[in-house]
């Protein structure tokens, strides 16, 4: 069977001797019956499942011995035991009931865990208003270093030439990111782990922008926010990484969307920064706009150190003791701690079979070669050009500028921005709680539909008569309405969703790849749009966004598998499924579905779940408390 090279041109032509084929792994003492390249029967499998409790009990004293941890052999035991089968959880004898409490309150309350993870959160949040104040300082600063550099791009002296400079200017960053910054993130990491990444990103971020409040010309402000790419490429690639491998599954996507949440809410500080640095005279206001972004590098590039590294960092490089003593500052328990590190391990060595060892080029290769990483590297992808596709960097990068077009003077077109800011704050939060009940593909799913036709209703205001008063309030309403579906669906979901979908030998050139994709468009968006509001006209350039929406959400419906409250392991599973089974079951069953339950209004209607949950951890675990409540 390892020497079978899958497709996915051939995925389903093995449909029946997949399914039938059972291999058994005299190294662990276990069945298997799931191809992590062509899970074809869509099942969802726990990497220890049927091991019997004896082989498994040897293993991991095995594995104790070997990663230097024999004095907590009794403790990994355990772990190994709740891993194995979550719903027993309450029959293993030989657990304390602390520990049984403990294993309860992940349900109950979930929401309840360390200071140490809460405190990692929070400097993740710090790093995403980083990347959120960064992207707006340009926004209010476009009213006034194009004509302080001789580059007016509206008004006296505009020409088309002065208008693709300075979107090439305020492209900078995206450049930079998505030629080098993104991608210098898996070799730093390889060598200084997730939080030295995250430092080098910090200092770029810090210093670069404090240099562009200094620039004497164009070309020397181009070159500054060229270095504040690589900073915000590497930090983005990195951040969401970190976040998500420190979370437990269950929340997950509650905490790791707060990237998305805090790069909002820097958004929202970059719009009262340009508000507050307005009356600025001298022609100084645009060089304090552009540089305020370092206040919020400041604290990133202090506490990073004060968080725990992330243990799967450490388990991939062999630092199984070190990643333990991380996962007990992330975990309520020793227990806890002990469970995941095995859970972990045991999963890797699944991913490993398939994988195998390669270096920075062999595995960005694979992105595309490895089935399984080949249907993340397609989802990933998708997700993060939508967020390109949606508009909604139309209006972070350039709402002063439309704002004024709608006929604002400069300081009602910040305060216009400002609105957008908070509208896209404010909106952000639903999403804490939605991401992991709904799912990612169900915010995107509701939300692009409503972004299509917001953009469209913004683009045929222009028409209205500029002198009156329904012209600018109309087009800024329905810009804020945009926002509001934005910021918890298309907003939170494409780092999240990327962010987990890769597998641990993957992850970090995975990471790179979503975030360059995702900021290369965000740089062609800023290079075009203010040339498309030249040639296309005000309506004409929403419109065209319109339709992109449209098309972005064909794309998701079709490519974008769910990850709702699986474990990062577990995903290994969700992504063998061929892209051609998911587009059929998408088509044929989803599709039909939906039309009978909410356009016939037909309360009968079933939907067939493609997926087949053989022993997930979380959703067993709450099933058993749920039972154990019940009765």
């Amino acid at each position: 069977m390892a020497g079978i090279e899958y497709t996915e041109k051939n995925d389903l032509k093995h449909v029946e001797q997949e399914d039938a084929e059972i291999y058994h792994d005299k190294e662990r003492g276990r069945h298997h019956s799931v191809n992590l390249n062509s899970n074809v029967t869509a099942r969802i499998q726990n990497p220890l499942a049927g091991i019997p409790r004896s082989t498994l009990l040897h293993n991991v004293e095995e594995f104790a011995r070997d990663a230097g941890m024999s004095e907590h052999i009794p403790l990994l035991q355990r772990g190994a035991l709740v891993a194995q089968n979550p719903p027993a959880f309450e029959e293993i004898t030989e657990l304390e009931e602390l520990e049984r409490e403990a294993l309860r309150n992940e349900v109950l309350h979930k929401w309840r865990q360390p200071r140490s993870l809460y405190f990692t959160v929070i400097l993740c949040s710090i790093g995403a208003a980083v990347q959120g104040w960064d992207q707006t300082g340009s926004n209010g600063a476009n009213l006034s270093w194009p004509q302080a550099f001789g580059v007016p791009d509206s008004g006296p002296g505009a020409t088309a030439y002065n208008a693709w400079l300075v979107g090439i200017v305020n492209a900078g960053p995206y450049i930079a990111s998505a030629g080098l910054g993104a991608w210098l993130s898996d070799p730093i990491n390889n060598y200084v782990g997730r939080r030295g990444t995250i430092f080098v990103a910090a200092i770029f971020c810090l210093l670069s922008v404090i240099g562009s409040a200094v620039t004497q010309n164009w070309q020397q402000l181009f070159v500054t926010r060229l270095l504040l790419g690589v900073g915000m490429g590497c930090k983005a690639s990195v951040v969401p990484i970190y976040a998500a491998e420190n979370v437990p599954a269950v929340i997950r996507g509650g905490l790791v969307m707060s990237w998305q949440m805090w790069t909002a809410f820097g958004i929202f500080l970059g719009t009262c920064a340009n508000l507050a640095c307005y009356s600025i005279g001298g022609g100084l206001s645009w060089r304090f706009q552009l540089g305020s972004a370092f206040i919020p590098a400041v604290p990133l590039v202090i506490g990073v150190y004060f968080c725990p590294e992330s243990p799967r960092w450490y388990i991939k490089k062999g630092r199984y003791y070190d990643a333990f003593k991380s996962l007990c500052r992330l975990r309520n328990t020793p227990l806890q701690a002990a469970r995941d590190l095995y859970y972990i391990h045991a999963q890797i060595l699944e991913e490993s079979a398939i994988i195998g060892h390669s270096n920075y080029f062999t595995r960005f290769v694979e992105l595309f070669t490895i089935p399984r990483v080949r249907r993340a590297t397609l989802a990933s992808f998708t997700v993060m050009l939508a967020q390109q596709m949606c508009g909604i960097n139309i209006i972070a990068f350039y709402s002063s500028t439309v704002f004024k077009q709608a006929g604002a003077s400069n300081l009602s077109a910040l305060f216009a921005s400002f609105g957008f800011g908070l509208i896209n704050f404010i909106f952000a939060w639903p999403a804490v709680w939605t991401i992991d009940t709904w799912g990612r593909r169900s915010l995107l799913l509701f939300t692009f539909p409503n972004m299509a036709w917001t953009l469209l209703a913004a683009g045929a205001c222009f028409y209205i008569p500029s002198e009156s008063k329904a012209h600018l309030g109309l087009i800024a309403f329905f810009i804020y309405v945009f926002a509001a579906f934005y910021s918890p669906g298309e907003g939170p979901v494409p780092f999240t969703y990327s962010a987990e979908v890769f597998p641990l030998s993957h992850r970090e050139v995975g990471m790179s790849w979503a975030v360059a994709t995702c900021l290369f468009w965000a740089a062609v968006l800023t290079i075009t749009f203010p040339r498309i509001l030249q040639v296309f006209g005000n309506f004409g350039a929403f419109a065209f966004y319109c339709g992109l929406n449209v098309i972005a959400l064909v794309m998701i419906f079709l490519w974008v598998p769910e990850t709702k409250q699986r474990t990062l392991e577990e995903l290994d599973y969700v992504f063998a499924v061929p892209t051609r089974t998911h587009m059929h079951y998408q088509v044929t069953k989803a599709l039909p579905w939906w039309f009978k339950r909410w356009v016939l209004q037909r309360k009968g209607a079933t939907l067939e779940p493609l997926y087949k949950f053989d022993s997930p951890l979380s959703a067993d675990q709450a099933l058993a408390v749920k039972h154990d409540t019940d009765s």
